[in-house]
């Protein structure tokens, strides 16, 4: 019997519009863009934001009416009127903003104490328990590599991107063919050409094919190559100019002119620009992942952190702000570290490595508030945190109930789930930004406006000639 990937190796030889180098022949340009269909996917997606360095959650969500806080954290703890209030004992860092708004509008959940068994206070080793899913670090692919094959893409064929210039993360590592990474505005341009006949006689053999067994795997190999052909040409797309339309601006931030890219694909806010142009374009890509590093305080903690929340809070919003009608129903992000940081500030004004921590998911059909209380700041572990929500039970909940996808086969055990989603929401009325309407917030908040400047006198008027 013929089986697919005897066909492929005997019919294509290994070749594929990848494995050509983006070189497509014309008439297959034409082929795949009759076959792209107007109707787009109503298939759910899910933004993960890796905050990388161990962020500290009790400065992100901060208990300022604790007394025990304000005590451990001479230095760095928050007051009940410089925080963003979420109720009576906690609030967000004060320069989140966007995500306070988020709130507001029932758009984000905050989950509390957020943890796993015997945590482990190493960067590497707890990162890849996260992105494992699994405490033991005995499973040997990712567990958004392992969701992929029970996704339906029906798009792309593309379930998964990577958007960074470091190696792909654990997390998606293992998946069959499931995933590419995209570090810059290069990696995908493509040219077509007509004068490639070898790959032409090949696609028209694949249509001519009348052994039964192979005419079904042809047409497998063909919906592939043309979802590939599809895919690429709206990464191209997405990535060619400036992408949001907004352009470069400058911004007097902290007493100096700032210059920033909204596109720049370093930064956090360009690389969910580009995700949110290609979930408008309909790529059809299921999972997004993107980092955002520095968060490893241990000195100085103060400005980093706020401008690293700052940045994240405005990213999030602007991207949910971005997504408009069923575009904004079918998106979802999830933030999350490897660990958190300890109760008491160190000598140099920071923090050291700790356990138990925060996440937030956003979009509009999360429910939003507070999930679970806060972690007790008299009952701690080794000066830490105690966590009670296992983060695979996050994981359960977005694979179950937001991406449709049996959990119990990824996490490979069942989990407690969390009430994350109502799935009657709608998006927000409003639509697409105008030309010359508000703009975005910047990293950070709105920018601060320089000083007036002091106006200058006029001259004063001559004395009259003396007579």
């Amino acid at each position: 019997m013929t089986t697919r990937r005897d066909f492929l190796k005997n019919t294509l030889g290994g070749a594929s519009l990848l494995a050509v180098g983006g070189v497509v022949p014309e008439f297959l340009a034409r082929t795949a863009l009759a076959a792209d269909k107007a109707d787009k996917s109503k298939d759910t997606i899910l933004v993960v934001i890796e905050l990388t360095g161990g962020n500290d959650g009790l400065n992100t969500v901060a208990p300022y009416a604790d007394d025990l806080y304000q005590k451990a954290r001479p230095t760095l703890a928050f007051s009940k009127k410089e925080v963003q209030k979420l109720d009576d004992y906690c609030g967000l860092h004060p320069r989140m903003g966007e995500m306070k708004r988020l709130f507001d509008e029932k758009r984000l959940a905050v989950i509390q104490g957020v943890g796993y068994p015997n945590p482990d206070r190493s960067h590497f080793e707890s990162m890849d328990i996260w992105q494992l899913a699994d405490p033991k670090r005995g499973q040997t692919s990712g567990w958004m590599a392992r969701a992929i094959p029970g996704m339906t893409v029906k798009d792309a064929g593309v379930p998964g991107m990577y958007i960074g210039d470091d190696r792909l993360p654990v997390a998606m590592q293992g998946a069959d063919g499931g995933v590419i990474s995209l570090a810059d505005r290069k990696s995908f341009k493509l040219q077509i050409t007509g004068n490639l006949n070898n790959r032409k006689k090949l696609i028209e053999d694949l249509n001519t094919e009348n052994d039964p067994a192979k005419a079904d795997l042809a047409a497998f190999v063909r919906k592939r190559q043309l979802q590939t052909y599809t895919s690429l040409q709206k990464i191209e797309e997405a990535l060619a100019g400036s992408g949001s339309g907004r352009g470069p601006t400058t911004e007097f931030i902290n007493g100096r002119l700032v210059r920033r890219d909204p596109d720049d694909l370093n930064t956090l806010g360009g690389k969910l620009n580009l995700i949110s142009r290609l979930i408008q374009k309909g790529l059809g890509t299921r999972l997004y992942y993107v980092q955002l590093g520095g968060f490893d305080t241990h000195s100085g903690q103060s400005d980093m952190h706020t401008e690293l929340l700052g940045n994240l809070s405005s990213s999030i919003g602007n991207f949910i702000n971005s997504l408009f009608g069923e575009y904004s129903e079918r998106v979802a992000v999830m933030t999350y570290s490897e660990f958190g940081r300890r109760v008491k500030e160190n000598g140099s004004r920071g923090t050291d490595h700790g356990s138990g921590s925060c996440m937030f998911v956003a979009g509009t059909q999360v429910k939003g508030g507070l999930i679970g209380k806060h972690p007790s700041l008299t009952d701690l572990t080794d000066g830490d945190l105690r966590y009670h929500t296992d983060f695979r039970s996050v994981y359960a909940s977005l694979l179950d109930d937001w991406l449709s996808v049996e959990s119990k086969g990824v996490l490979h055990d069942k989990f407690d789930k969390i009430a994350l989603f109502d799935r009657t929401k709608k998006a927000p009325a409003g639509g697409p930004p105008q030309p010359g309407g508000p703009q975005p917030f910047p990293p950070g908040g709105a920018p601060v406006p320089p000083p007036a400047a002091t106006p200058t006198p006029p001259p004063p008027a001559p004395e009259p000639p003396k007579m």
